[in-house]
């Protein structure tokens, strides 16, 4: 099918050689929270348990020293990634970081939006158990496919990066306003199967409408790269 979004010409950018410091250590809390969340359940239950404060200050020391050695996308000392056709080898901590992206990015929307057609169908919710039997299982997939180099953004290859991080960003703005959209909902609406309905209703809703605008190109980030021309990748 024939892309008819919007498009971003490389040519017309400004490229830098090299990432500020503000730069960097702005997207330094991005990691966090990535590698924050992978344990999934587990996180809340250290945190009741009183390890949380020791998870969390592995968590930023793990980052942080990485961030320092330049081994965290868009927190290094300069770009990678200058040509999108450029067939280059995707470094390690790249695919890593990218493969626990996607996990913090899928697995949560998805076991969320279990949870909430089980409650719209049922008038039950099973949330616990859904994370505690589901997101282990999910997340073994997910860093299966990035493990395989099967993922966007995780290939052995940039060749592709120009459309993969369209993928990547499409997905993140989408799960992060419908999430974001379904917390407001949950603190302010009741469990019943109506709130329910409409809970649902919203969290799909967004995620259609953040996709189609992702997709057109609309949002930032989420415009095909034409290639051949030299640029920067975050």
């Amino acid at each position: 099918m024939q892309y008819i979004g919007e498009v971003e010409y490389s040519r017309a950018q400004k490229m830098r050689e090299r990432n500020t410091r503000f730069y960097r250590l702005a997207h330094w809390p991005i990691w966090i929270w990535v590698f924050f969340l992978t344990p999934g359940p587990l996180t809340f239950t250290l945190f009741a348990r009183g390890f949380g404060r020791v998870y969390l200050m592995t968590v930023l020391a793990g980052t942080g020293v990485a961030g320092l050695r330049g081994r965290l996308p868009a927190v290094e000392p300069r770009p990678y990634i200058l040509r999108f056709d450029e067939d280059k080898p995707n470094p390690l901590y790249r695919r890593v970081c990218y493969t626990f992206a996607w996990n913090a990015v899928l697995s949560f929307a998805l076991l969320n939006l279990s949870g909430l057609l089980i409650a719209a169908a049922t008038g039950s919710w099973y949330m616990k158990q859904i994370y505690r039997y589901g997101y282990f299982p999910l997340c073994g997939v997910i860093l299966l496919l990035g493990t395989a180099g099967t993922s966007p953004r995780v290939r052995l290859s940039t060749r592709g990066e120009g459309t993969e991080r369209r993928y990547f960003y499409g997905s993140v703005w989408a799960v992060t306003v419908a999430q974001t959209l379904l917390l407001v909902l949950w603190k302010t609406l009741s469990q019943a199967r109506k709130a329910s309905l409409v809970k649902l209703s919203v969290y799909v809703t967004a995620l259609l409408l953040m996709g189609l605008a992702a997709y057109r190109g609309v949002l930032p980030r989420t415009r095909p790269i034409v290639s051949g021309e030299l640029t920067d990748a975050d």
